[in-house]
Parts: C-alpha cells; structure tokens; sequence
C-alpha cells in the first residue's frame, strides 16, 4: 500500500535537513531543497479546494526558516494554480516553475509566438526551467504565455540586483530573442480571474511566517532572561500576530465558501494588516534582542534582511485612497 505523508511532515523534513546543513554552498542546497519541495506540489491544495488555509500554512512554514526558498516555492505553486484555473493542465512534478509578472519601463513584445525584449525582476532566472510571463498585446490588455528557459534565445543578466535582502532568489533581467511563447488563456483573463487575489493572500502568508519565526527568538529569550520592556514587546506582537492569523482564517474560509469571488477588498486589508505586523516585528524584536542575533545567528539575520524586501519586492504597497473611499462599516473584518 502507498500511503503518503502528509506534506507539512514532508516539507518539515526538508527545511530541517537544510537548516542542519553544515555545507558552504548553501545556494546548491537551497536548490537541492527547492527539489524536493516541487515533488511534493500535487498534494498541495490549490485555493479554493477547501483547504485553501492549508495551502497558506505551508507556504508560512517555509518562509520561517528560508524567505527566498519560499519566494520560489510560492511562485512555483501559483504558475500551476494558474494553469489550472485557466484550464491549461501541465505536469508540474519534474519542473520547476515561476510566474514572471512585474512590468517595467520598456514593455515585452510578442509577434507571431516569438517573444522579444527584457522581463524584469526575474526571481531564479538562472535556473527555473519554465516560466508564466506576463505582456501586453497590441490592444493593450494583458496577456500570458509559457516560455521554455532552456533555450540559446534568452540571456540572464543578475547584475542589477543590488538588495542584500532576497539575493539568493537569484532574482535578475531576462532577454528575450526571438523565443518561443506559448499563450495561455484569453486576454485579461490572468487579472480578471478570481484565483489572481487568492495568489496575492498566498504570499502574504510567507510574510506571516517570516513575522512569527522572529517572534519566536524574542519569546525564547524572554523565557532564557526575561525583563519587563522585553514581555510587555513580546504581549504586543503576540496580539498583533494572533489577529492577524484570525484574519488569514477568515479569508481562507471566505474563499472556500464562494471561489468564484475575488474577495479583493479583504485580501487587501489581509496584505495591509500583515505588512504593518511585520514591520513592527522586525522593528520590536530588533529593539529587544539587540545586535547579538543580528550577528551569530543566521536564520534570524537573514530574515531580518529579507523580509522588508520581500514585502516591498511583492508590492505590497496598501492602496490608502481606495480604502479611504470605503465607510467604516464596510472595512470590518469581522463581518459576514
């Protein structure tokens, strides 16, 4: 009898084998895992199955012990969620995939299939094997294709990222020459469907576990040297991370319940209520366990690093003049 274990175990596994490795090369490792982490994406649920929280909670797992691995993984689950809510089934268990969609100055052209141009922000553009990118046809509309990475007609150039934060996504501008382009669905139907708003909570799900992950360090300390000024931080971002994860619960079961909405709105307030968590995390737990963590402890200073990147990296910019415009009533989170 083949019976699986469940993926949390499975990717628990994973991230601790990468966490005790004591290897200098922690890129090819972090590959290595990232690997093992594709095999595991068809017991993952996609959103809306009703287990859409599930989903999230892996995704939050991850980025506790590796925000960039979980950029990857992400993206990698949100291109065959796509594919699949677009009706264009892939086999995703071999390949590792990304979803390549940020605009920038000069615009991608496609002609005849053949795609011509630069794609930036690329997050592992040097070894993704296939890849969703988003242009704009002659009409202007939005529009995605599938491109094969393998191919002499692209060019890599990592040389513009100059972040500390995020650096071992391997993030970097994308030539195209020339190279064949697959579309995918119909024009506008990327941002029209209900699933891109449920892609959006998904990463801020890994902002959310980076957040706990640092707590977790100022809560271990309180208990080895606890203080007062460090409890009463510790009861301030216990709270804030307590109703911010009874908000992902919400959403979670609010997509579950109806999946042919885009629950735009609440997502948004999610991605707001998460990002200002998170910032005041990092700055609270910072003030409180002072330079030594930044300094000997790698899982903490790198996600001290990556997690203001990663948050501005996703756009997470909250759209103040729109939720200006709604009445207090509309922005409780609470209601049903």
């Amino acid at each position: 009898m083949n019976i699986k274990i469940p993926i949390n175990i499975s990717v628990m596994n994973i991230l601790n084998q990468l966490e005790n490795n004591v290897s200098e090369d922690k890129s090819k490792q972090r590959l290595e895992a990232l690997r093992h982490l594709v095999s595991l994406t068809d017991r993952l649920p996609h959103p809306t199955s009703g287990q859409t929280y599930q989903r999230w909670q892996t995704f939050a797992q991850i980025a506790g012990f590796d925000l960039s691995l979980a950029k990857l993984f992400e993206s990698h689950c949100d291109a065959l969620s796509i594919l699949h809510e677009l009706g264009s089934f892939e086999d995703g268990a071999k390949e590792i995939w990304a979803v390549w969609a940020a605009e920038g100055p000069t615009p991608l052209q496609v002609k005849n299939d053949l795609c011509n141009g630069l794609k930036y922000w690329c997050s592992g553009a040097q070894f993704v094997q296939k890849a969703l990118i988003s242009y704009k046809n002659k009409e202007g509309q939005a529009q995605l294709g599938v491109v094969e990475l393998n191919q002499p007609s692209i060019h890599v150039d990592l040389t513009q990222w100059k972040a500390i934060g995020m650096q071992a996504t391997e993030t970097g501008r994308v030539y195209f020459e020339n190279t064949p382009i697959r579309l995918i669905g119909e024009p506008n139907s990327y941002l029209d469907r209900a699933g891109f708003w449920h892609g959006a909570a998904g990463v801020a799900a890994c902002w959310y576990g980076a957040a706990a992950r640092l707590m977790s360090f100022l809560q271990q300390n309180c208990q080895e040297s606890p203080n007062s000024f460090k409890k009463m931080y510790l009861g301030e971002l216990s709270q804030k991370l307590a109703v911010t994860k009874q908000y992902f619960h919400y959403i979670a079961d609010r997509i579950d319940d109806k999946p042919t909405h885009s629950h735009e709105r609440e997502i948004r307030i999610l991605r707001a209520q998460t990002e200002e968590c998170c910032l005041r995390v990092i700055e609270l737990v910072g003030k409180a366990l002072g330079a030594r963590p930044f300094c000997e402890n790698h899982i903490f200073a790198n996600l001290m690093a990556d997690l203001p990147v990663f948050i501005r990296q996703s756009h997470a910019a909250f759209d103040y003049e729109q939720i200006a415009e709604l009445t207090l009533r509309e922005l409780s989170v609470w209601e049903l």
